[in-house]
């Protein structure tokens, strides 16, 4: 298969490493390098390196491919559609790994005949172009269980990332974005490791957060039970000491901020169903003031 990845930061070349690893061919799609390169990427069980062709310009695609990985965050969008442009033809499918709720509707009528959301678990260190060191704790993604997420699973499970299939994506997604509303926002804007989230005031910080998250995605129809907040909580307090979150690390590097695919995607749903959400609507102003 040929298949392209867009956006080559922590997540895309761990994905790009495993196509490869597959035997796929990968065509890295970044701003950052146009050439040969080779793409490595290190594990518990050892360190894989293959090369592939980089593109720093959508300009220099010269043909579709069989599958585009869009490994861009969210308000990296635009930029992702201009490689879709030239990438995908009438029978290119397209897998979307990323934070949010919103994978599909974002690129809808924008990519190729099929569109798969894709959660990620990867624990990535970016080690600079076109390598990484992966840390597993479990699945490394979550796709659905439908059709287009067993073709996602038979491409990226030969190259060693294990890819669960769920028959309930909606919860899965909302399940992953409590954590996000909460720890990103803490940490990128207090400028602490995860750490923070044993405060006990941040924690109660926290805690409202996501059970303004917890409403909406029932409104959404994620299912969750009673204990959704505070196991989300636990789970954020158990994470070690220096642990940072994507968005403090951005913040750090003077990065744009991924509140809109987080914080504003809980805003925008609330605001679909008449729900309150004052203090991620609050949330969402400071971050919004953070930078560009």
């Amino acid at each position: 298969m040929n298949v392209a990845v867009v956006g080559m930061g922590a997540v895309g070349t761990a994905i790009a490493g495993a196509l490869a690893r597959a035997g796929h061919a990968v065509l890295a799609c970044g701003r950052s390098f146009s050439g040969r390169a080779a793409l490595t990427v290190s594990a518990d069980d050892g360190e894989f390196t293959a090369l592939c062709d980089w593109l720093r310009d959508p300009a220099e695609v010269v043909a579709p491919v069989d599958w585009v990985v869009v490994a861009t965050k969210w308000h990296q969008t635009r930029g992702a559609e201009e490689w879709l442009m030239r990438l995908c033809g009438a029978g290119t499918a397209v897998i979307v790994a990323r934070n949010g709720v919103d994978h599909v509707d974002q690129l809808a009528g924008r990519a190729g005949e099929l569109v798969v959301p894709a959660l990620v678990y990867l624990n990535i260190d970016h080690l600079g172009r076109g390598r990484v060191r992966v840390r597993r704790t479990g699945a490394d993604l979550v796709v659905p269980d439908d059709a287009g997420g067993r073709r996602v699973h038979d491409l990226l499970a030969p190259g060693g990332l294990v890819v669960e299939r769920t028959a309930d994506f909606t919860t899965a997604a909302w399940t992953k974005l409590l954590t996000n509303v909460s720890a990103n926002p803490i940490t990128a804007l207090t400028g602490r490791g995860c750490e923070v989230l044993r405060e006990p005031r941040v924690a109660d910080l926290a805690g409202e957060l996501i059970a303004e998250a917890v409403e909406v995605g029932r409104a959404e129809g994620a299912v969750f039970d009673a204990r959704a907040v505070d196991d989300a909580v636990a789970w954020m307090q158990s994470l070690p000491d220096g642990a940072k979150t994507s968005m403090l690390q951005d913040r750090e590097l003077g990065r744009p901020l991924e509140w809109e695919g987080l914080t504003g995607a809980v805003v925008r749903a609330a605001d679909r169903h008449g729900l309150a959400v004052p203090v991620n609507r609050a949330v969402m102003s400071l971050l919004s003031a953070c930078g560009a």
